[in-house]
């Protein structure tokens, strides 16, 4: 299993908008043989959401500590990670064997066996506050040069055990939620976006905030190419067929997945962002940063949720934001959408190595135990197809992560909705127990026809 993975690494692009999924009348059967030989199936998790430890064994303050800990009324529920699944402690449990009935971590596939293969990401929005505090955070320029010394160490001291890195987590969430709707850490906005913000500006900091996440990524790549390669080795599809509604399309990809793809293929932002960002709010890349930027990548991960279509609006020049500069709007949902996805890479994009490195489905939490999550199994069967069909097209799609292996802090959202396979009891000492759909993917990667 380990000679057939290099060593790579990847940007994480996006998140699409969520909706709800539409039932059909059956839910298609798979099994793992369905799929390439060396496809890897997998389940993520990331470190705030499910690690807690928060104040032990010297570890700082990240942003999303300060943001809901010190303001708890900005979370659904009034809660925070400084527990969450208490993964710190329980680790071994949650990556313990599949085939000892509980966990169902990491899981590759070959020919013959099952392994765990670990994919790491080094960032998932959790800023040193330290960092916030003397700079600005992704805001100051300096961020850049840090991750990349950050990265050098994650690669220096892990990059012998881990085959597959990923840059950044869906940084247009970090550039969204964070510095246009401010209801993220460290939620800076306009004031006419969303009071609660006390600082920030939704029409120039997310672009400079994307634009140092672009510049990060490009410097954590070319260390690892430099110093360790040698020797480690939201889709938006037209709301109408009009040309008005095409163009609104295309827009509104361009600042979502062009957003953070263009620069790492061409060394430039997509066209309709340099024509739609007045005022020379858009940042530039120098002639050096280009030639760094082009070709960064390895491998490209999606997260995918759901899909939108997108609708021709008149531009604005009062309250301007980034969220007002495509000048289109999403509405409704798209069936198929991940499939769609998947081969606009393939076809924009040179054909490039994808993964699904999230993908899934939330419940509200009710407070009870609650194993039977047939909604969810339904869901992943049919983006499995889709990602099935892309593949039988052609698509370069290698792997695919359930989003979550566990229940865990769901940012903004706390601990009032679940995505886990794995269900946690919150209120008695974060036991773990096994949901429907983890026995769904266990029959899958056992080789069985899932119904």
């Amino acid at each position: 299993m380990t000679n057939k993975y290099f060593c790579l690494l990847v940007f994480i692009v996006l998140a699409s908008n969520e909706v709800v999924a539409k039932r059909h009348s059956s839910t298609p059967k798979l099994r793992k043989y369905d799929f390439p030989e060396d496809f890897i199936f997998g389940a993520a998790t990331s470190a705030y959401q499910v690690e807690g430890a928060a104040h032990e064994d010297g570890r700082g303050p990240s942003i999303w500590d300060t943001f809901s800990e010190k303001y708890p009324q900005k979370i659904k529920d009034g809660s925070n990670g400084s527990i969450a699944d208490d993964s710190y402690h329980l680790y071994k449990e949650d990556v313990d064997s599949p085939s000892r009935g509980r966990g169902f971590c990491l899981v590759g596939i070959s020919k013959e066996e099952s392994t765990k293969l670990p994919f790491a990401t080094i960032f998932h929005w959790d800023t040193p506050q330290d960092l916030e505090d003397a700079y600005g955070g992704f805001r100051g320029a300096e961020i850049v040069n840090d991750f990349r010394d950050y990265a050098d160490i994650c690669f220096k001291n892990f990059g012998d055990r881990v085959k597959h890195w990923m840059t950044l987590n869906e940084p247009l969430t970090v550039v969204q939620q964070g510095y246009v709707a401010g209801v993220m850490a460290p939620e800076r906005c306009s004031k006419f976006t969303n009071p609660n913000c006390t600082s920030g500006n939704g029409a120039t900091e997310p672009y400079i905030v994307g634009h140092n996440l672009i510049l990060a990524h490009g410097e954590a790549v070319k260390v690892y190419r430099k110093k360790y390669k040698a020797t480690q080795k939201g889709w938006n599809l037209p709301y109408t067929e009009s040309s008005k509604d095409r163009l609104a399309a295309a827009r509104a990809m361009a600042f979502t997945f062009d957003y953070f793809m263009e620069p790492l293929v061409t060394g430039k932002y997509p066209v309709d962002m340099v024509n739609n960002v007045k005022g020379g709010r858009l940042p530039t890349f120098t002639t050096k940063q280009s030639k760094m930027l082009k070709g960064s990548y390895d491998f490209i991960g999606i997260n995918y949720y759901s899909s939108s279509y997108a609708k021709d609006v008149p531009c604005s020049s009062e309250n301007v934001t980034m969220f007002s500069d495509p000048c289109s709007s999403v509405t409704g949902e798209r069936e198929g959408g991940i499939r769609d996805l998947i081969l606009y890479a393939k076809y924009k994009f040179k054909d490039p190595v994808m993964y699904i490195t999230e993908n899934g489905r939330d419940e509200a939490s009710t407070g009870k135990i609650d194993l039977k999550d047939s909604e969810r199994i339904d869901y992943y069967a049919r983006h499995l197809k889709m990602v099935q069909d892309a593949i039988s097209i052609g698509a370069n799609v290698k792997g695919f992560f359930a989003w979550s292996l566990l229940d865990n802090f769901e940012w903004a959202s706390g601990y009032t909705v679940r995505f886990g396979l794995v269900y946690v009891d919150f209120n008695d000492g974060r036991k773990r127990y096994l949901k429907k759909s983890a026995h769904w993917f266990r029959h899958l990667l056992n080789g069985k026809k899932n119904n």
